[in-house]
């Protein structure tokens, strides 16, 4: 009885220990305050925040621009008290995020001296932010040669740190900084910064900011190639577009939101035009807006006019795994583009199986070497080849099969070669399909997808003598079918408002060639010695910056246009064909991808050049999207800044002027339902009084009416509106694997076709 007693009190005593340490262990909170309710007593927000709510060296950030707050480093008892504050809006802990990690120019429409590049003068002037890892400035992607003056609009610095100085700084690069503060005070509870391989600047050490940089804006490099791969020109979409760097990314560290939100009040204040942010929350698990900085930063960033582009993650092809999911932010997918890297694996029975490959070393040269695969022991580390899983014995002398996931593809390479193996079959699980991208291998090594890899298992399992040789064919251009989704492109639909289409559209997004550091290899392995001008990567980070390119070049040719105007314009002109003439692909099934996989297509810069009508779209008209979705004013004042009025009757988020419609019903209503939306186009072609008349492409099994059906403009009357109507009947509507049916509206006036993707979907009511 005496011993029970003893351990209920010992138990009691270290709850309330674990709860006293728990109460005292500090934390990064981001604060959002009522900026209008500072006394005058103070002269600054930064004179207030220490007086009343924090010491002065617990603050990290103080944000002022696209945010009103600060972050601090606090205790749980301290951001409750905190919290208690009448002028605090809200407040959230900081969260650690991840980067989604030269033909492609002329692979989304763009050709020398003919359309956007000539009319935009390849968008010059434009200064495009760039949130990353920072930059690796002495690339010749980043040479001001021949480039004009800095823009006088400019007002940002070049901030000096290890390796970096003013001088690293030119007219291509108009201002660099890093935000570390966030990573410095994670250093005592989750691992911040390491010295040892980061540099304390906007010199990049992991080589993801230098390539986005690149493909968004990098000069032309001539004699480019990653170890003789992709050899050519290597230039960004917008070639002469200036370059903000703000280094938000530590290597092997992520990406913390404090230091995000910093980079936003930063580059809106220095003046940028375009913010390129591949970055997210990862696992397709997105916040709602009010918690989300990126979604409040880019808010105050498109409220001034400057467009942003983010990628829509890397989880795919999963449903609903889509993140960076606010309206006013333009998300971007990953297709392929038109130029492979193949590889063969050839068994000893002299079947052939096709995959992809950017080693670069010794080659087999057709020797044949016996097959092993650990993973039939039923190890997953061993099927996995995770560190130390491999036993040397079995391996020595093997070409070695190993199963996709967990560690990178290129360590598993590693592993192999500590083993002693002399190369790596590298095999698909189901979930990535058929879905290949290319790694610069430490180790002969070949991918391949899902099918043939169960096939080589196969016939190993009933031929235990099997040999194998890998074989390398270089780079080939001109593959059919292109684009095509990649498999690991997340998808809609839109988990936090499925109303909004996301992504918006897809950009090239595999295998791309583009600048690099000079800190790592091309496998960012620490124990890859190489070091190499140009890496060739994939991801939707890859096709984020096309799009900030591309945003720069419309921007530069149509200075008037709004972001929601040029994210309209990319749009309604977006790409449903191959270079083969038919639908779009979905490299996970090789069935038709549709517009969960590809929003409204994939990026044509020759067609949204002149769009001929563009969907635009005000501030007020996102804040009656948010009042719709049933946010609160002082929610909405989190993202906004400034306090709102919803109107009285409450509107619909469906009508949010979006280039997309998508109709929701409740599932297990029987009988016939419609739901009508309203838009508004403006007249952005040369033809003032252009007639445009509508073309409908109604789901399957869906009806859909427009009224009017026809748009007279003219020197008066440059916005019409129009009311889509769409009808179902439960007992007819089948919805494919994806849960919808889609379909399609376009207006056309003999030279341009405005198309807008229609998806239809039940749900269950809340």
């Amino acid at each position: 009885m005496a011993s029970t007693a003893i351990n209920l009190t010992l138990c009691l005593s270290l709850l309330l220990f674990t709860q006293i340490y728990a109460d005292q262990t500090a934390k990064t909170y981001i604060i959002r305050v009522d900026s209008s309710s500072k006394p005058s007593v103070f002269p600054t927000h930064y004179h207030w925040y220490t007086a009343e709510f924090t010491e002065p060296a617990a603050i990290l950030h103080v944000y002022d621009t696209v945010f009103h707050g600060f972050s601090a480093v606090l205790t749980h008892f301290q951001a409750s008290s905190v919290l208690k504050h009448p002028s605090v809006l809200s407040a959230f802990e900081d969260r650690r995020r991840q980067l989604h990690t030269t033909r492609s120019p002329q692979f989304v429409g763009l050709r020398n001296q003919r359309g956007l590049w000539s009319e935009s003068d390849y968008g010059s002037d434009v200064i495009i932010g760039v949130f990353d890892t920072g930059i690796w400035p002495e690339r010749r992607s980043f040479s001001d040669l021949n480039l004009g003056p800095v823009p006088k609009r400019w007002r940002g610095t070049c901030g000096a740190g290890v390796r970096f100085n003013r001088r690293n700084c030119n007219r291509k690069i108009v201002g660099a900084r890093f935000f570390d503060k966030g990573h410095q005070a994670a250093s005592g509870f989750v691992g911040g910064i390491n010295e040892t391989v980061e540099f304390r600047s906007p010199r990049d050490a992991d080589g993801h900011g230098t390539h986005t940089a690149a493909t968004a804006a990098g000069r032309y490099a001539f004699k480019a190639s990653m170890e003789g791969y992709a050899a050519g020109i290597a230039k960004g979409v917008a070639p002469k577009a200036r370059l903000a760097v703000y280094k938000v990314c530590w290597k092997d560290a992520g990406c913390f939101d404090s230091d995000i939100l910093a980079a936003f009040d930063a580059a809106v204040n220095d003046g940028v035009d375009v913010i390129s942010i591949s970055i997210g929350g990862g696992e397709g698990i997105s916040s709602p807006y009010y918690l989300d900085p990126i979604a409040i930063g880019a808010y105050g960033a498109v409220s001034r006019g400057i467009f942003v582009s983010s990628s829509a993650g890397n989880e795919g092809p999963n449903g609903m795994s889509v993140t960076n999911l606010a309206p006013w932010l333009t998300t971007v997918g990953a297709g392929t583009i038109d130029r492979d890297f193949p590889a063969d694996v050839i068994l000893s029975d002299g079947r052939k199986f096709s995959g992809v490959s950017l080693y670069s070393g010794v080659p087999l040269n057709g020797k044949m070497h016996p097959l092993i695969y650990p993973g039939k022991s039923g190890v997953l580390s061993a099927s996995l080849c995770m560190e130390n899983s491999l036993d040397p014995i079995e391996v020595r002398g093997k070409i070695v099969i190993c199963d996709r996931g967990s560690n990178p593809r290129v360590a598993k390479g590693l592993v192999v070669k500590k083993a002693g193996g002399v190369g790596m079959i590298l095999t698909n699980g189901v979930s990535n399909g058929e879905g290949l991208v290319g790694d610069a291998h430490l180790i002969p090594a070949c991918a391949v997808g899902s099918t043939e890899g169960d096939e080589i298992k196969t016939y190993l399992a009933s031929n235990p003598a099997a040999t194998a040789t890998i074989s390398f064919r270089g780079t080939v251009i001109g593959i059919k079918p292109a684009p095509v989704v990649a498999s690991f492109s997340s998808r809609g639909p839109n988990g936090l408002n499925p109303e909004i289409l996301k992504p918006d559209l897809i950009a090239p997004g595999v295998n791309i060639l583009a600048a690099w550091t000079d800190a790592v290899g091309p496998t960012g392995l620490d124990s890859d010695n190489r070091r190499s001008e140009f890496n060739i990567l994939s991801g939707t980070s890859m096709s984020c910056p096309h799009v900030s390119g591309a945003a720069a070049l419309l921007k530069s040719a149509h200075p008037d246009w709004s972001p929601a105007a040029i994210r309209s314009a990319m749009m309604t002109t977006a790409s449903l064909t191959d270079n083969s003439g038919n639908p779009m692909l979905d490299e996970s099934s090789n069935k038709h991808a549709t517009p969960y996989d590809f929003g409204a297509g994939h990026m044509n810069l020759d067609r949204a050049m002149d769009p001929g009508l563009v969907y635009d779209m005000t501030n007020e008209d996102y804040v009656n999207f948010l009042c719709a979705i049933e946010y609160g004013p002082k929610t909405i004042q989190v993202i906004t800044r400034t306090p709102v009025n919803c109107p009285m009757r409450k509107p619909s988020p469906g009508n949010l002027n979006y280039p997309s419609i998508a109709a929701l019903f409740p599932s297990g209503e029987s009988g016939v339902s419609s739901k009508t939306f309203f838009r508004m186009v403006t007249n952005v072609g040369e033809e003032a009084n252009a007639v445009y008349r509508v073309k409908i492409e109604p789901p399957k099994g869906v009806r859909v009416s427009v009224k009017p059906w026809k748009l007279v403009f003219s020197e008066t009357v440059k916005k019409l509106g129009y009311y889509v109507t769409v009808t179902i009947d439960s007992k007819n509507l089948v919805l494919d694997d994806s849960g919808a049916v889609f379909g399609a509206l376009s207006w056309m006036d003999g030279k341009h076709v405005v198309r807008s993707p229609i998806v239809v979907t039940q749900i269950e009511p809340l």
